[in-house]
């Protein structure tokens, strides 16, 4: 993570960093450089490995990683990890042509399933937080 970025918070208190152009640590992002979570090292080789994207930061157990094409980067801030308050801090949604083997693959990955529900399969990553596998619109 960049060192000394300037920390804000939106109107609900989510905290947001905005960081100083040249920072090498964004190199080759967009407008939007970087959606960071709250999550283990853990977490953040699991949607390495969901997505297929390669990890491009691996330091002190902060991991990111980015599309093969560029663009925003998704970063886990590593240990320790704030409390949960009940309402998710983030939620990804992933959509596929069989969500059924998708859920299967997902699980050999870390995954857990908790829900099927018609043709969507709800499941928890390795830090517990939830995603939907969706059927392809």
């Amino acid at each position: 993570m960049p060192e000394d970025p300037h920390v804000l918070a939106d109107t609900e208190g989510n905290e947001f960093c905005v960081i100083e152009a040249g920072n090498a640590y964004l190199e080759g992002c967009g407008f939007l450089g970087e959606f960071a979570c709250d999550g283990t090292r853990a977490v953040g080789l699991f949607w390495r490995d969901v997505l297929g994207w390669p990890l491009v930061w691996d330091r002190d157990e902060e991991t990111a990683i980015q599309s093969p094409a560029g663009g925003t980067m998704v970063a886990w801030g590593g240990p320790p990890l704030r409390p949960r308050d009940g309402r998710p801090r983030q939620r990804f949604e992933l959509h596929v042509a069989d969500p059924a083997a998708e859920a299967d693959r997902l699980r050999a990955l870390g995954a857990t399933r908790l829900q099927d529900a018609g043709d969507a399969v709800l499941m928890t990553d390795p830090d517990g937080n939830e995603f939907t596998v969706w059927g392809s619109l």
